[in-house]
Protein backbone atom coordinates (compact mmCIF):
# COMPACT_ATOMS: atom_id res chain seq x y z
CA UNK A 1 0.00 0.00 0.00
CA UNK A 2 1.64 3.04 -1.19
CA UNK A 3 1.55 6.51 1.00
CA UNK A 4 -0.50 9.15 0.56
CA UNK A 5 1.85 12.33 1.15
CA UNK A 6 0.06 14.70 3.46
CA UNK A 7 0.50 18.36 2.91
CA UNK A 8 -0.31 21.42 5.14
CA UNK A 9 -1.08 24.52 4.77
CA UNK A 10 0.83 27.48 6.63
CA UNK A 11 -1.12 28.61 9.33
CA UNK A 12 -2.20 32.82 9.24
CA UNK A 13 -3.37 34.00 12.30
CA UNK A 14 -4.85 36.63 10.38
CA UNK A 15 -7.02 34.84 8.67
CA UNK A 16 -9.17 34.63 12.15
CA UNK A 17 -8.93 37.89 12.81
CA UNK A 18 -12.24 38.89 11.21
CA UNK A 19 -14.21 40.85 14.28
CA UNK A 20 -13.51 43.69 16.67
CA UNK A 21 -13.93 41.59 19.63
CA UNK A 22 -11.59 38.68 18.59
CA UNK A 23 -8.90 41.59 17.56
CA UNK A 24 -8.83 43.12 20.78
CA UNK A 25 -9.00 39.24 22.89
CA UNK A 26 -6.10 38.52 21.04
CA UNK A 27 -4.07 41.66 21.49
CA UNK A 28 -5.43 41.78 25.19
CA UNK A 29 -3.07 38.37 25.77
CA UNK A 30 0.04 39.29 23.69
CA UNK A 31 -0.08 42.18 25.84
CA UNK A 32 0.40 40.30 29.30
CA UNK A 33 2.99 37.83 27.76
CA UNK A 34 6.36 39.11 29.28
CA UNK A 35 8.11 38.54 26.12
CA UNK A 36 8.19 41.51 23.31
CA UNK A 37 8.10 40.14 20.46
CA UNK A 38 4.70 38.29 21.26
CA UNK A 39 2.67 42.01 21.27
CA UNK A 40 4.34 42.57 17.97
CA UNK A 41 4.03 39.86 16.43
CA UNK A 42 0.29 39.92 17.52
CA UNK A 43 0.20 43.60 16.42
CA UNK A 44 1.56 42.67 12.92
CA UNK A 45 -0.97 39.57 12.52
CA UNK A 46 -3.43 42.44 13.00
CA UNK A 47 -2.13 44.92 10.90
CA UNK A 48 -2.09 42.04 8.24
CA UNK A 49 -5.99 41.58 9.12
CA UNK A 50 -6.57 44.67 8.16
CA UNK A 51 -4.72 45.34 5.10
CA UNK A 52 -0.80 46.16 6.06
CA UNK A 53 -0.82 49.10 3.07
CA UNK A 54 -4.09 51.05 4.62
CA UNK A 55 -2.47 50.43 8.27
CA UNK A 56 1.04 52.04 7.24
CA UNK A 57 -1.02 54.81 5.80
CA UNK A 58 -2.91 55.60 8.73
CA UNK A 59 -0.10 55.29 11.42
CA UNK A 60 1.95 57.77 8.48
CA UNK A 61 4.28 55.36 8.58
CA UNK A 62 5.77 53.54 5.26
CA UNK A 63 4.77 50.07 4.70
CA UNK A 64 8.76 48.79 4.89
CA UNK A 65 8.81 50.72 7.77
CA UNK A 66 6.02 49.23 9.21
CA UNK A 67 7.24 45.43 8.77
CA UNK A 68 10.51 46.40 9.95
CA UNK A 69 9.03 47.77 13.30
CA UNK A 70 6.61 45.15 14.14
CA UNK A 71 9.10 42.39 13.26
CA UNK A 72 9.81 40.03 16.52
CA UNK A 73 13.42 41.20 17.83
CA UNK A 74 13.10 45.01 16.88
CA UNK A 75 13.01 48.15 19.52
CA UNK A 76 10.34 50.32 18.02
CA UNK A 77 9.68 53.57 20.04
CA UNK A 78 6.54 53.65 21.59
CA UNK A 79 5.21 56.78 19.34
CA UNK A 80 5.73 54.20 16.69
CA UNK A 81 3.20 51.45 18.65
CA UNK A 82 1.05 54.24 19.85
CA UNK A 83 0.94 54.96 15.83
CA UNK A 84 -0.16 51.72 14.73
CA UNK A 85 -2.51 50.95 17.80
CA UNK A 86 -4.40 54.25 16.39
CA UNK A 87 -4.33 52.73 13.03
CA UNK A 88 -5.66 49.81 14.12
CA UNK A 89 -8.40 51.37 15.85
CA UNK A 90 -6.98 49.49 19.70
CA UNK A 91 -5.95 51.09 22.86
CA UNK A 92 -3.93 49.35 26.20
CA UNK A 93 -5.86 49.95 28.77
CA UNK A 94 -4.11 49.36 32.49
CA UNK A 95 -5.30 47.64 35.71
CA UNK A 96 -4.49 45.99 38.50
CA UNK A 97 -4.14 42.07 38.63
Amino acid sequence: MKKQKVTYSTFSPADYLDNEKVIANYLSLAAEDENPDVLLKALSDVAKARGMAQVAKDSGLGRESLYKALTPGAKPRYETIAAVMRALKVKIAVGVR
